[in-house]
């Protein structure tokens, strides 16, 4: 009699297992099918946007160099790609203003990547908020007005960080697609990486001078996505958009 109740008590274990994991796989695909806009957020309302519902958004970090980001522009240009989101430091945008003005004529949007491209959560918040007015201030010195996005410097945010932005008005971008092509892994594996992407997905890729190989890979990236979707930029992507959030701790 002893070993049946063993038995059945490990079977009683083994139930009720399955059944807590089967609650909270349901939890999580119903909360995942009841947005299409995706958010990371905190518990009081400050949101990191990394997934929207409309287009294919290709957006481009520039935090330093002098060679990339211009051939990248006239490719973009040549492969008729008329939407995009560069997300610019202000120290570079500071050095390169005709840069910054063939971005804009290009008809592509701008958000900031703060100023001296410093990671966000190792600084205080009081110079969180120093950093991202003074390249504020200095996009509006090139005529560039009314930013409202941020992508954070590193890419690594906290609830704190969100709280700043939010209190400046900024809506915090992140992405869903990494194209991881700073690494130069080489055209294929960028390809590789950027291709899973699909209606809703903001791809992350650069124009700073780290990133050599990425003007080559974008005649083929472009070609796959387009087949996917409309290139459009972050703000047309994420309007009128329903939201779910992710706590941040």
């Amino acid at each position: 009699m002893r070993f049946f109740y063993t038995l059945d008590a490990r079977k009683v274990k083994q139930l009720s297992l399955i059944i807590v994991i089967s609650f909270f796989t349901a939890l999580f695909v119903y909360t995942s099918s009841i947005s299409t806009q995706s958010v990371f957020s905190t518990s009081d309302g400050p949101k990191a946007i990394y997934k929207g519902e409309k287009g294919i958004a290709l957006t481009f970090n520039i935090g330093w160099g002098d060679e990339k980001a211009e051939p990248i522009l006239k490719e973009l240009k040549r492969l008729k790609v008329e939407s995009a989101t560069f997300f610019l430091s202000g120290a570079w945008a500071e050095r390169h203003p005709e840069l910054v003005e063939q971005i804009a004529k290009q008809g592509y949007e701008i958000g900031s990547l703060g100023y001296a491209y410093e990671d966000y959560t190792d600084i205080e918040d009081s110079k969180v908020r120093q950093d991202i007015l003074k390249a504020e201030a200095v996009f509006k010195k090139l005529n560039i007005k009314d930013i409202k996005l941020l992508r954070v410097p590193t890419g690594h945010f906290d609830k704190d960080v969100l709280k700043v932005a939010d209190k400046l008005g900024y809506t915090v971008v992140h992405w869903s697609v990494d194209s991881k092509d700073w690494t130069n892994p080489g055209v294929e594996k960028i390809l590789e990486n950027v291709t899973k992407a699909k209606k809703g997905d903001i791809v992350l890729l650069h124009a700073s001078d780290s990133a050599k190989q990425t003007k080559k890979a974008l005649p083929a990236i472009v070609k796959q996505l387009s087949s996917k979707g409309n290139f459009v930029n972050v703000t047309h992507m994420i309007s009128n958009g329903d939201a779910k959030s992710t706590i941040i701790p």
